[in-house]
């Protein structure tokens, strides 16, 4: 197994191929660790707070294997036929030779995992005497009554172990001897079944310190410890947004349209939350508060175009307030901020919206749109207001293409677009303090 990882990954980086894909913001960092651990050979435990893509880096790992292998068909165990290991293949190929019947297995099979929770047994992940194969007649002490666990199925594969400390110490002893000498004993049956696997687990450090531990000898038999991290980068926070968020549902569904602004705001907004003394940094802050809030504007845009009546839904301003509450549950906040966690929420959301302003149009000429207010008008919105009607309400804006184009928007004949550039103007005036801004009742009034 790890000859066969280590030869596609040498294959893969002759050929300049990204042998991770998929994963991003790892490139400089924990790809390079984690592809000198598969060359050597070692087997790996990631650590690294929640959401950091540790479990989707383990299954990338899978691209690595050989499309098709052959396994002794019917083996619980994956046997290859050449080295039967099991005491089944073995009197198989001593009975038939090459007559034995053998199957395909494609990489996607030759993965297993399992999330190690507190009441995980070793049976579970080693195997236990089957009472079925007992009743069947079979005697005890043959092991062909042993009912194999999670581990032993994937032999030939990849074995991920997630939150290993949870594992109970005395289960983590159970892989010692599968990490070492690779074998494994059941119950009291002399029994010494090789296994060829590489095991991949990974960890929270709140976990590795608190909650639970993973034992002495079972760390020093993991090859490589590597941390992983959340994106370092602004550009990589955007990319990994852009990549996961789900904005389409079906084929015959569009989607709504996400502006680059507005995922800029939550790139921004997830990288101050995480920087924020409010916020518990030993708990982090996962990839996936980025990614639904995305989702969860994309939705507020939906809801709007059915209420309102548009074709295209286009995200707005006005659909950020939402994420503040919808998505404060997946923020650990300390406990000095007991009954304010909306409030930080709220002003880190402003902060990354003036954040992204100044960067886009910061030095943009937005003399045409506060023209609007000279004579004391105002303009409503809200998050039920249909682009169009905002347009209305708006007038005619001179600059509103140069505008579009600072915010990489190119639909010129769309009014979802044109009112998200103009409606994030405003906001972003109003946090300069060019505008004041009233809400009441779910809508949002802008007036000098």
């Amino acid at each position: 197994m790890k000859e066969e990882l280590r030869h596609n990954l040498l294959d893969r980086l002759r050929a300049g191929e990204n042998a991770f894909p998929g994963i991003v913001g790892f490139s400089r960092t924990v790809l390079p660790h984690l592809e000198r651990a598969i060359i050597a050979g070692h087997d790996v435990i990631l650590l690294g707070e929640r959401g950091q893509g540790k479990t989707r880096l383990i299954r990338t790992m899978t691209g690595l294997l050989d499309e098709w292998t052959p396994a002794i068909d019917g083996c619980e165990i994956n046997d290859h036929p050449y080295a039967p290991a099991c005491a089944r293949c073995q009197r198989l190929v001593a009975e038939l030779g090459d007559e034995l019947p053998i199957t395909w297995r494609a990489r996607r099979d030759r993965y297993g995992e399992k999330l190690a929770t507190p009441d995980t047994s070793v049976g579970d992940l080693i195997g236990d005497i089957d009472p079925v194969k007992v009743a069947e007649g079979r005697t005890l002490g043959d092991p062909e009554t042993i009912h194999y666990g999670l581990v032993p199925r994937t032999n030939r594969g990849i074995f991920s172990l997630n939150e290993l400390p949870d594992l109970a110490e005395r289960i983590q002893v159970s892989l010692l001897n599968v990490l070492e000498e690779r074998d494994l004993g059941v119950r009291g049956y002399s029994l010494r079944l090789p296994l060829d696997i590489v095991l991949v687990a990974s960890a929270n450090p709140e976990d590795y310190t608190n909650r639970g531990r993973i034992i002495t000898p079972l760390k020093d038999r993991f090859g490589a410890e590597i941390r992983t991290h959340y994106p370092l980068t602004l550009d990589a926070e955007l990319d990994l947004i852009n990549q996961e968020a789900q904005l389409v549902w079906q084929d015959t569904d569009p989607g709504a349209v996400l502006p680059t602004h507005l995922v800029e705001v939550i790139a921004r907004f997830t990288r101050l939350v995480r920087a924020s003394p409010a916020v518990d940094s030993r708990s982090g802050v996962s990839a996936r508060f980025a990614i639904a809030a995305a989702e969860a504007v994309a939705a507020s845009a939906v809801r709007r175009a059915a209420i309102g009546g548009e074709d295209q839904p286009v995200a707005r301003v006005c659909d950020l307030p939402a994420v503040s509450s919808t998505l404060r549950g997946k923020v650990e906040f300390e406990v000095s901020e007991e009954g304010r966690e909306e409030e930080v929420l709220e002003h880190l959301l402003r902060r990354a919206t003036s954040d992204t302003f100044r960067a886009a149009l910061g030095s943009a000429d937005l003399t045409g749109l506060l023209a609007r207010f000279n004579d004391g008008g105002v303009v409503e919105t809200g998050d039920l207001v249909p682009a169009a009607d905002l347009l209305r309400r708006i007038g005619e804006v001179p600059g509103l293409a140069k505008i579009m184009e600072r915010l990489q928007m190119t639909g010129g004949e769309s009014f979802g677009q044109a009112a998200a550039a103009l409606e994030f103007a405003l906001e972003g005036l109003y946090l300069m303090r060019r505008l004041s801004k009233e809400t009441m009742d779910g809508g949002t009034i802008y007036r000098t």
